[in-house]
């Protein structure tokens, strides 16, 4: 709050601040305008819908009045993914974004922008037309399904645009802030929902939830910010008559490497089948009816669901972590550079180190995120309610904006202080 409060003394950081709360408050206004489609009138409910839930969360909360950009950031995320799993198959591409310094990132960054208008028209359709399946709007002709298409699209590049802007204008991730500006604006509604079905028996149930929400908080910013310091030395050079190297730093390994990426995917891949089950179930024909009415029991049997979930999120844990973590890079540009782990010799002994070093670590990472994952079904089943539920996605993603905007801001007071 100290840093807060200073910040706010500062002109440049003020406007900074104030560009950031102006766009936020853009985004909450559009996040009210309804497609044409779309009756007002009536209030959709996803609570019940994994998958719907799942892409209003990373809409901002703005699929709750299936608005103008109820597509959020969505396309651009998984553009960023394809872009990053691409880095696996196509050398040139890894060697712009891990290499090339910041212009290679800007020219990745402008690939993965491209490539979210295309993902915008497949998901905008997709999403039309799972909300008319689901009866939220009703069925559209050719010329008004394009017409809301390029309106729900526009709004997904829209938001885009204003995630890049907050980025270099503002401060902290603009992508993220929008996530995590919807996901806290649907706090009050949730505590109003709570506190209008309240019951005197479950007074008991709420008071543990306010005391076990703190410890739950505290503990993913704990694992959240756990790194493992590996120490690094360089040797010492001579040139000429100056002396080069000789210093000692270290090398940060988080726990969570992969961040909430890997929950993305498991979830991606648990709701397909819901989705198969769905559109086959609505068959005309006997066979595939009944196929999927079998899926859609099977994938709703909460046992079933929240142990693949956990399973899911833990492989995919260090599968993104083994794409994003290159330990041979890594023993390469430090041999380059002169530095050495002590006790290690460099070259392959390094590689083969950090890959058993991060492989352990990750297995903390792992656990965690697939605890994580689960908490809010776990949690549900406890209280009974779908309201006092608090973990998975949501979660991480507020830790990690909360956590990256106190940086950025004490970064900046410490760049304004340095004398």
């Amino acid at each position: 709050m100290a840093n807060m409060l200073q910040a706010l003394k500062d002109r440049d950081l003020r406007r900074r601040i104030l560009v950031v709360l102006g766009f936020l408050a853009l985004f909450r206004f559009l996040a009210i305008i309804p497609i044409p489609a779309f009756d007002p009138r009536v209030r959709p409910d996803f609570l019940g819908n994994n998958f719907l839930g799942l892409l209003n969360i990373f809409s901002g909360g703005a699929l709750d009045n299936i608005s103008i950009v109820m597509l959020g950031v969505g396309p651009y995320i998984t553009a960023s993914i394809i872009m990053q799993l691409f880095t696996m198959i196509f050398p040139s591409l890894k060697e712009m974004y891990q290499e090339d310094g910041e212009a290679g990132r800007k020219k990745f960054n402008q690939y993965s922008r491209l490539l979210a208008v295309p993902l915008s028209f497949l998901q905008g359709y997709a999403l039309l037309a799972l909300l008319m399946q689901q009866q939220i709007i009703p069925q559209l002709g050719g010329f008004e399904l394009f017409t809301n298409l390029i309106v729900v699209t526009g709004g997904a590049l829209l938001l885009m645009w204003i995630g890049e802007v907050v980025s270099e204008y503002g401060i902290g991730n603009g992508i993220s802030l929008l996530i995590f500006a919807g996901i806290v604006a649907g706090v009050p509604s949730s505590i109003q929902q709570t506190l209008f079905t309240f019951d005197a028996s479950q007074l008991p149930t709420i008071v543990a939830f306010l005391v076990a929400a703190p410890l739950i908080i505290a503990g993913t910013v704990i694992i959240t910010e756990a790194e493992r310091p590996i120490p690094i030395s360089y040797t010492k050079r001579v040139r000429g008559m100056r002396m080069y190297g000789g210093v000692s730093t270290y090398l940060p390994l988080r726990v969570n490497q992969a961040g909430v990426i890997p929950i993305i995917f498991a979830i991606s891949i648990l709701l397909f089948p819901s989705l198969i089950g769905q559109m086959f179930a609505s068959s005309r024909y006997p066979a595939l009816a009944n196929a999927g009415n079998t899926i859609i029991s099977i994938a709703s049997n909460q046992w079933i669901y929240g142990v693949t979930y956990f399973l899911l999120v833990f492989l995919f844990t260090y599968f993104y972590t083994s794409v994003t973590f290159d330990p041979d890079a890594i023993s390469s540009n430090l041999q380059k550079q002169g530095g050495f782990i002590p006790g290690i010799r460099p070259g392959p002994s390094t590689s083969e180190y950090l890959r058993k070093l991060i492989t352990r670590i990750t297995l903390v990472g792992a656990l965690f995120l697939g605890a994580i994952a689960v908490l809010p079904l776990a949690m549900q089943q406890i209280t009974g309610t779908q309201t006092l539920a608090l973990g998975g996605t949501a979660l991480l993603i507020v830790v990690s904006v909360v956590i990256e905007t106190i940086k950025q801001v004490r970064a900046q007071m410490t760049l304004r202080e340095y004398d």
